[in-house]
């Protein structure tokens, strides 16, 4: 008896060893794993959020402004830097929507399309005053900067013809503006309509013509040329509109098709009434709020 208690302990003591041991590489190799699993889900995430929209600087690239057209300047310069964290935000609460040129089709491209309107109303302050600055729809492309970029520049390679041109542009130049439409291309219809519902809906827009009236005669052939750029940036988007069904997510429409085209209609009216003011003449008032445009049902 004496003998077989110590044999006993030692047989427990062992047994004990062994569950403890176990017990321990369970924990480690359960550590190890979550530690795998933790460190792909951040890897993932910093992928992601590793993307941001990378735009040419601008206020650099601008001659002397006279005072007189500072304060719209800087406005428009603060609304550049409003559009890129708008676009920022997009593409950080997008992942996964659309097809492989969403980005480019619901964000570089509208963006792009707003930069140019932009930095033709900056033109247009500093030609009002100064001489009119050129080439500045060369800083309107942006692109994916880190991440997954690689993708992002393939497909913002379609938005190199979508420039939009200044006022002191060429007329062949005006017509490049219009297959900057293209670079929208990917904008969508709204994902919840059905087919038979989206190919009856046509994009209604004001009319501008009807509200221009006395125009100097110098300026008549300019402003024509922009009146009829109009109807060609309705026509555009209609088509574009008739070619999305299914793409993007419920705000696709607005995003890529209306609100790109309000951008170019206001830039193209800024062009109007700056064709007046050349003259000394005063454009009629209210045209600004003939950009806006809807969807309307046939």
């Amino acid at each position: 008896m004496s003998r077989g208690l110590p044999l006993l302990h030692r047989r427990r003591i062992l047994v004990s060893g062994a569950i403890g041991g176990i017990t321990c590489a369970a924990v480690v190799v359960g550590a190890a794993m979550a530690g795998q699993d933790d460190g792909s889900g951040d890897a993932n995430a910093s992928t992601k959020a590793a993307q941001t929209i990378s735009c040419p600087a601008v206020a650099g690239s601008l001659p002397e402004i006279p005072a007189e057209a500072r304060a719209e300047v800087d406005r428009n310069l603060a609304l550049l830097d409003t559009q890129i964290a708008e676009a920022d935000k997009r593409l950080g609460t997008s992942q996964g929507e659309g097809g492989p040129n969403f980005v480019q089709n619901a964000i570089l491209g509208p963006l792009a399309d707003k930069r140019k309107s932009t930095l033709d109303r900056i033109a247009i302050s500093i030609g009002r005053r100064a001489e009119k600055p050129t080439g500045l729809d060369a800083l309107a492309e942006c692109t994916l900067s880190g991440g997954e970029a690689g993708a992002g520049t393939g497909a913002g390679g379609e938005a190199d013809s979508g420039a939009t041109p200044t006022a002191a542009a060429s007329e062949p130049a005006d017509g490049g503006a219009e297959q900057g439409s293209g670079a929208e291309q990917g904008g969508g219809a709204d994902a919840g309509s059905g087919t038979d519902e989206g190919s009856a809906q046509t994009i209604s827009c004001p009319d501008v013509a009807s509200k221009i009236s006395g125009v100097p005669a110098a300026a008549r052939a300019e402003v024509d040329r922009n009146l009829a750029l109009l109807d060609t940036q309705i026509a555009e988007a209609d088509k574009r509109l008739g070619t999305s069904q299914g793409e993007g997510g419920p705000n696709f429409v607005q995003n890529a098709i209306l609100g790109p085209l309000k951008d170019k209609r206001a830039s193209t009216i800024d062009r109007i009434e700056l064709s007046f003011s050349r003259q000394g003449s005063t454009a009629p008032s209210g045209l600004d709020a003939l950009a806006g445009c809807s969807l309307t049902s046939g």
